[in-house]
C-alpha cells in the first residue's frame, strides 16, 4: 500500500519542504510515499466557483479501489491511533493507495467531501496548507511506527 497526498498550492516552501522529506524519509520503506501539488484555480471573485474547479482537479488524480482521506476543517478530529487504524484497515482490505487531499485557501468543494471515505482535521484551528501537510506527515511516520515497529509514538490513551 502506499500513502499519497494531493495538494491544492504554490509549493517552493523550503521549511515544509525540509520536514516533509525529512520524515517521510524515515517511514518510505514501510510505507510508500508520494505527493502531488496541483496549481490552485485563478480567483476571479467566485470562492464557490474555485473550490469546484480545484475540487475537480484533485479529485481528476484518483484512482478508482482509492480511499480518500480529505483534510478539512469540518472534518473528524482523531487521534494517532485512530489514524493507525484507518491505514490499517486499509492496508488489510487490500487497498492500493490511502489519498489524502489538502485542498486549497478556500478549504473543498463538496464533491470533496461526498467522494471522502473519511475526512480528517488535524486541528479545531485553521492550518495554514504546508503546516497541515508537515502535520500529516509526521503523524504517518508515527502511524508507521505504531503499526510496523518503533520506537517513536509515545502517546498515551
Amino acid at each position: 500500500m502506499k500513502a499519497v497526498l494531493l495538494r491544492v498550492g504554490r509549493g517552493g516552501v523550503p521549511w515544509a519542504d525540509a520536514a516533509v522529506e525529512d520524515y517521510a524519509r524515515r517511514f518510505r520503506a514501510k510505507l510508500p510515499y508520494e505527493e502531488e501539488r496541483i496549481r490552485p484555480a485563478p480567483e476571479r471573485g467566485d470562492v464557490e466557483a474555485v473550490r469546484v474547479a480545484e475540487a475537480e482537479a484533485l479529485l481528476a488524480r484518483v484512482r478508482a479501489g482509492d480511499r480518500v482521506v480529505a483534510l478539512d476543517e469540518r472534518g473528524q478530529v482523531a487521534r494517532t491511533e485512530e489514524l493507525a487504524g484507518w491505514v490499517d484497515t486499509a492496508a488489510r482490505e487490500g487497498v492500493r493507495r490511502v489519498v489524502f487531499l489538502i485542498g486549497g485557501p478556500y478549504g473543498h468543494g463538496p464533491a470533496v467531501r461526498a467522494a471522502a471515505w473519511r475526512c480528517l482535521s488535524l486541528s479545531p484551528m485553521v492550518l495554514n496548507h504546508e503546516l497541515a501537510r508537515v502535520i500529516l506527515v509526521e503523524q504517518l511516520y508515527r502511524v508507521s511506527t505504531l503499526l510496523w515497529g518503533g520506537s517513536y509514538h509515545h502517546g498515551g490513551p
